[in-house]
């Protein structure tokens, strides 16, 4: 027996997840992205991952098979969130898709171990025309990321464990691209009381190391602003 197609008023819009994942590489603040192939409204153009969300999960789920499944990112390695719902009409062109859009954020050695041709980390000053409204999606992630960093720890998902305070202060700096006052900035910090010394220091320097903090908490916290 032939399925009929719905009523009109009764079709409804597909949903999706996609996920904006930062990183920081050699000082510079980088994105996760993979090849958009979908001719002839994208052909080889850059664009964040994600794909349907299943009948059975929620978005959460979704996001989380996603990230493994197409970019091999266990969501262990990632801290993640929710971060906008893009409902443009013609946001995909070639389906009516509503997306819950993620933000995350990965450590260095994440990074430095992530080993998968289908996926590339590219530095966000190098990102050119995305696919879908990839463009828009990135704009809030950054947005977002930033408002972030002003006023909770989440820093500390940019960060090795153990950091010096001049690591903290580079990620603010990255992030948020401006020169923060060293003095001020430690002062600040060490004021809000959360981070701690570690008892140890930084290895492989042979003039004055710094001490070696990590965060009390491991999970973020919302603070007085930062900067």
């Amino acid at each position: 027996m032939s399925m009929k197609k719905a009523p009109e008023e009764l079709r409804f819009a597909a949903m999706a997840v996609d996920a904006v994942i930062f990183g920081i590489v050699d000082k510079k603040l980088h994105v996760l992205v993979q090849n958009v192939v979908r001719p002839p409204h994208y052909v080889n153009m850059p664009g964040f991952p994600g794909g349907l969300i299943d009948k059975t999960e929620t978005a959460e789920d979704a996001v989380e098979r996603h990230l493994d499944e197409k970019v091999h990112l266990p969501v262990k390695d990632v801290y993640v969130e929710q971060l906008y719902t893009f409902s443009e009409i013609n946001r995909d062109k070639r389906n009516r898709v509503i997306s819950v859009g993620y933000i995350g954020c990965v450590k260095p050695d994440v990074i430095q171990a992530y080993d998968y041709d289908d996926a590339t980390w590219i530095p966000v000053k190098k990102l050119g025309k995305l696919a879908y409204d990839h463009d828009d999606m990135y704009a809030k992630a950054t947005a977002r990321l930033r408002g972030k960093l002003s006023y909770t720890t989440v820093a500390q998902f940019l960060l090795p464990n153990n950091f010096t305070l001049t690591e903290l202060q580079e990620v603010y700096e990255i992030v948020l691209g401006t020169d923060l006052d060293k003095r001020n900035f430690r002062k600040k910090i060490l004021a809000l009381d959360v981070v701690k010394e570690t008892g140890r220091m930084q290895e492989g320097v042979k003039n004055r190391p710094a001490a070696l903090y990590t965060f009390k908490s491991k999970t973020i916290k919302e603070l007085p602003p930062v900067v």
